[in-house]
């Protein structure tokens, strides 16, 4: 099945206007109604947590209500509804996308993806040996910058049974296993993208079940560094990060939301294909991540200026 990747996350959430400012600080821009995008078109759906056409809420409270997939085309759509119609009620929405709930009770919707192309620049390194890809006089970073988040990446979840969830995106909704962390869960990434995963398990008990963090590609590792110390600035709570993973090799940073899960800036995350075997380890901090750097506050090797405060 041709699905695309992740379009739209909707939460129900307590304080609206704190989320509003946190994803407005995060980057996305304002679409109106309660969708915050990304530059191609793919973001998130805020909404009070009492809104009745809000899908109900997990047992565990979690406040992610909704995972909406892009898919190629109506086609997939309808390829969707009929195999997921076999044992589970779908729903068709009037806008032509269905909607039903995985075997662990989250709810997904599928649609033909709202995505738009970008052509946008990546960041450019120089590297002794190597041709230039920043040709002379072009700086490689300014004292301040706002990235913009360019496209969601992943959503990750507890669930509370990581064989049961894998055994369904893969057999009903044509998901393949790049990675997994043993007894942990696995990556996942649908036929329609080639990044690493799109959706993460997380072995976990029953209580604490939703989403764990979900995140959005940025153009670079110097677009998650500033997008990040924006952040920081700005008060918020980093939670893990910044770094580089291992599987998928992509740097990240993450972040305390009001959303109730964490949310990250991700870049230059490992794209495979049908040749690709998936790897296994356990899982732990020499397993998930390659290196982790640690936020301080601006120093010199000579020490704090005269008068400045301890």
């Amino acid at each position: 099945m041709n699905i695309i990747g992740p379009d739209t996350l909707v939460f129900g959430v307590d304080d609206i206007e704190g989320t509003t400012q946190f994803l407005l600080d995060y980057g996305l821009q304002d679409a109106g109604n309660g969708r915050f995008e990304a530059l191609d078109g793919t973001g998130v759906v805020i909404a009070p947590k009492d809104e009745p056409s809000l899908p109900p809420a997990l047992p565990s409270g979690n406040m992610l209500r909704k995972t909406i997939y892009g898919v190629a085309d109506q086609a997939t759509v309808a390829a969707i509804a009929a195999e997921l119609g076999k044992d589970r009620e779908v729903k068709t929405l009037a806008d032509g996308s269905i909607e039903a709930v995985d075997d662990h009770g989250f709810t997904l919707g599928f649609q033909v993806t709202i995505r738009q192309p970008l052509d946008l620049p990546a960041e450019t390194v120089n590297a002794p040996g190597a041709k230039p890809q920043r040709g002379a006089n072009v700086v490689g970073v300014e004292k301040v910058a706002s990235p913009k988040p360019r496209s969601l990446s992943h959503v990750v979840y507890f669930v509370p049974d990581f064989a049961k969830a894998e055994a369904f995106y893969a057999e009903r909704l044509g998901f393949v296993t790049t990675d997994r962390f043993v007894g942990v869960g696995p990556f996942m990434r649908p036929a329609g993208t080639n990044d690493h995963h799109t959706i993460f398990f997380i072995q976990t008990p029953p209580h604490i079940q939703g989403c764990e963090h979900f995140t959005f590609h940025m153009g670079g590792p110097t677009d998650v560094m500033h997008a990040g110390t924006n952040m920081v600035n700005k008060g918020y709570q980093s939670f893990w990060g910044p770094g580089r993973h291992l599987f998928g090799s992509n740097w990240f940073w993450y972040f305390k939301s009001p959303l109730g899960c964490n949310m990250e800036y991700d870049a230059d995350m490992d794209l495979h294909d049908d040749e690709w075997t998936a790897r296994e380890a356990p899982p732990g901090a020499d397993t998930s991540q390659a290196f982790l750097l640690q936020y301080r506050e601006k120093w010199s090797p000579m020490g704090p200026p005269p008068g400045a405060k301890p």
